[in-house]
């Protein structure tokens, strides 16, 4: 079978890796010119993980991912622990550690793995078209490729979207502005074999580790959408946010180079919706289910995706629209949930309702880990790779 897909992100990617070891004859197609990825980094959680040890990168993954054993709250203002615990319950319960990772060192993995002779970068598609049992991609450059089956991971903004749908997707503001990337390891920021995160005032800061000696920083700031921006102000506008902030965030500040990792992203996301098929093209990932990064599911998400995709090509014989059609079946209602979660977490997290946000960060102070390892494994429980169950 030709396959197309539309965008080397992970999604595209990992979905690559599964249908070529089946087999199949497929090329990857993205606008970009090099691998710059949006966001500096990503959490891998055991269920994303998982996918990526089914594609056997697992050994490869392990060693990208920094080695994340304990999380921790501190009172952004204040400067004290609210809450300490080990993350061990979660790599218990569902068999694998979760690892945070550089967004483009992994995606520089999953690229090498697929292959330079079938990714095309530099080629941005402008429509789609099917007839007798073949799909048509244009590309801006007036050339075209023609495939069985067409893979629409081309991101938030999807042309594959509004082909399969028919009409634009309105995207709507999560509320909040982001900003991450990568600084060198620092213990008065916080240990370097924890995940430790700041919060006070419906902002958040927090640090992951990472491979290198790194960790990856994210900022947090409720502000309107549309805020003008220039990548001359390098972290001004973050002075100003976090003015008075406890020691940690200060030094934080201070380590980060605007120069080479600093993005800014205003967090949107989709209302869910469950059509994702039409004939033999088909979407995967932030094209299906875009999401707010509030429970660092959207990556592992879109490794889902493919891990389904992979196996409904593996196991079915009624031809390529009737596996589209069982895989959207499989993956609608929960990538869904997964979005409306992490659009609730962003509203208790970020003060949008004062006494919410309040009543969180009290109960913070009293956490042990049950309520916050609860809400991490129960993100991951009903995820396709979640073979065999948790185990307690």
């Amino acid at each position: 079978m030709r396959v197309i897909i539309i965008g080397a992100g992970i999604g595209g990617t990992s979905a690559a890796i599964a249908l070529a070891r089946l087999g199949h004859d497929v090329h990857v197609y993205d606008q970009i010119r090099e691998n710059r990825p949006v966001g500096a980094a990503l959490s891998l959680w055991p269920n994303g993980v998982k996918v990526l040890n089914w594609l056997g990168l697992g050994d490869e993954v392990a060693a990208l991912g920094g080695r994340m054993d304990y999380m921790a709250y501190v009172d952004g203002l204040a400067g004290d622990e609210m809450c300490r615990f080990s993350l061990d319950p979660v790599t218990q319960q569902t068999g694998q550690r979760a690892y945070p990772v550089a967004r483009a060192d992994l995606q520089a993995l999953l690229m090498d793995t697929v292959g330079a002779d079938r990714i095309h970068l530099g080629m941005r598609m402008t429509g789609i078209s099917e007839a007798d049992e073949e799909v048509t991609v244009a590309f801006e450059d007036g050339s075209t490729a023609q495939a069985d089956l067409v893979i629409g991971a081309d991101g938030a903004r999807s042309l594959t979207r509004e082909y399969v749908l028919g009409t634009p997707t309105e995207r709507q503001y999560s509320g909040y502005t982001n900003f991450n990337g990568l600084v060198p390891v620092d213990a008065r920021i916080s240990p370097t074999d924890q995940w430790t995160t700041y919060v006070g005032e419906g902002k958040r800061v927090s640090v992951m580790p990472v491979a290198g000696d790194r960790f990856y920083f994210f900022f947090d700031v409720p502000q309107p959408s549309g805020l003008p921006y220039d990548r001359s102000e390098g972290v001004a506008p973050l002075r100003e946010a976090f003015a008075g902030w406890t020691e940690g965030v200060q030094i934080l500040l201070d380590a980060i180079d605007p120069t080479t990792s600093l993005n800014r992203v205003e967090i949107w996301d989709i209302d869910p919706f469950h059509t994702w098929t039409r004939g033999r093209v088909v979407l995967l990932g932030d094209s299906a289910h875009n999401t707010a990064p509030d429970i660092g599911q959207g990556a592992c998400s879109a490794l889902e995706d493919s891990f389904v995709l992979g196996l409904v090509f593996a196991t079915t014989t009624l031809g390529v629209p009737d596996a589209l059609r069982r895989y959207e079946a499989a993956r609608t209602a929960r990538a869904g949930d997964l979005v409306l979660r992490a659009r609730k977490r962003a509203a208790e997290t970020h003060g949008f309702d004062p006494e919410t946000t309040a009543a969180w960060y009290a109960g913070l102070r009293q956490e042990t880990g049950e309520n916050v390892i609860r809400g991490i494994v129960g993100n991951i429980v009903d995820s396709p790779v979640t073979i065999g169950g948790l185990l307690t």
